[in-house]
């Protein structure tokens, strides 16, 4: 796969509208498409694209390459503007995953050596439905998650997530009664978990190391018998955070209402030693770099499958974070094809540096 070829595969990826749950057209293209590039490609039960490339001999270090396919809502056009390649998922996370099948198809792959790239369905839903059942059938000995870091970064860890649902409901009265309002409970139970999180962080400099949380959706209705308020809340907990507690704060806080947690992921975190970390530092030092390690506050299927699979595993891909779900997504073709030089010559040197031990994650 020449250069010009990787840039098409991006583009042509970026033409397949594929928000959350609706990857199927996606999945069929890509399929046919590593199949096209010489890797054994299927499209498994979940609806993942599926493709998998081993070095000569019978397959002994198994390296799984994870990204995911689905994008968030909000289209938009595909167009090339110099250098830039604008369309949503450009970053997040179309553009890591083009570079992981760009790579594989063209790296030079030791003996024994089998890499499986994997276009998950569903990681933008807080479902991670595909990376669940792919990790239910594999067990590799690295792992590598398809998510922007920048050509030139390495990220070893994801904070946590948990979502709160908050609902309260009472008969209906006039607003100029002396009752509190369905909305204002919803307020008063927003401001309690704001005041909750900022009481944890006191003294916590470091944003992976905060409870983070935000307010992202409320809204009130009646049918003239019933008011009803839900608003959700989400959170973003740090490594080794005591989601329990949480959940019975948060619900304490709920005097008037109830609360349903769900979506709840612990927060990941690989060493800078790890066997995975160490070839990719000397890749980007080898194509100009200057490599630097990154955490995120996000979550990603790293939460998913690390914990399972304990085995080394980062994050990497082109692109800058910044970007994600903006409607200003668009990826540097330059930084692209940077990814892919830089995966390709991981993956010529894994087994060198592979661990004999999985990891404790």
């Amino acid at each position: 796969m020449t250069p010009g070829e990787s840039v098409d595969l991006l583009v042509d990826m970026l033409e397949i509208e594929s928000f959350s749950g609706r990857e199927a057209a996606l999945a069929r293209f890509l399929s046919g498409r590593m199949a096209r590039a010489g890797l054994t490609a299927t499209v498994d039960a979940a609806g993942n694209a599926v493709g998998s490339r081993q070095g000569d001999g019978k397959a002994r270090y198994d390296v799984v390459l994870l990204g995911h396919m689905d994008t968030v809502p909000g289209w938009i056009p595909v167009r090339r503007e110099g250098d830039l390649l604008h369309g949503r998922g450009a970053v997040d996370a179309k553009g890591p995953l083009a570079a992981f099948v760009a790579a594989t198809a063209t790296a030079e792959l030791p003996p024994g050596v089998r890499v499986t790239v994997v276009g998950a369905v569903e990681e933008e839903s807080a479902s991670s439905r595909g990376a669940r059942h792919f990790a239910e059938y594999m067990r590799p000995d690295a792992c590598i998650i398809g998510e922007p870091s920048g050509w030139d970064s390495i990220t070893l860890g994801y904070k946590g997530r948990l979502l709160a649902d908050y609902r309260v409901e009472r008969a209906s009265s006039h607003s100029a009664g002396p009752d509190a309002s369905v909305a204002e409970h919803a307020v008063e139970w927003w401001n309690g978990v704001r005041a909750h999180a900022d009481a944890f962080n006191a003294g916590r400099g470091r944003v992976f190391d905060q409870l983070q949380c935000s307010l992202r959706d409320v809204r009130t209705s009646s049918d003239g018998r019933t008011d009803l308020a839900l608003a959700t809340v989400g959170f973003r907990l740090p490594p080794g955070f005591d989601i329990e507690s949480l959940e019975n704060a948060v619900s304490e806080l709920a005097h008037a209402g109830s609360v349903r947690f769900r979506a709840a992921e612990r927060a990941i975190s690989s060493d800078r030693t790890t066997p995975l970390a160490r070839p990719f530092l000397g890749a980007i030092r080898r194509a100009g770099g200057n490599p630097r390690f990154k955490t995120k506050t996000g979550t990603s299927d790293m939460n998913v499958v690390g914990p399972r699979w304990r085995c080394p595993i980062v994050a990497y891909g082109p692109g800058d974070s910044r970007l994600d779900h903006t409607p200003e997504e668009h990826i540097s073709i330059a930084e692209y094809l940077s990814a892919v030089d830089v995966l390709r010559d991981v993956l010529a040197a894994l087994p060198a540096h592979a661990a004999d031990e999985r990891t404790s994650l």
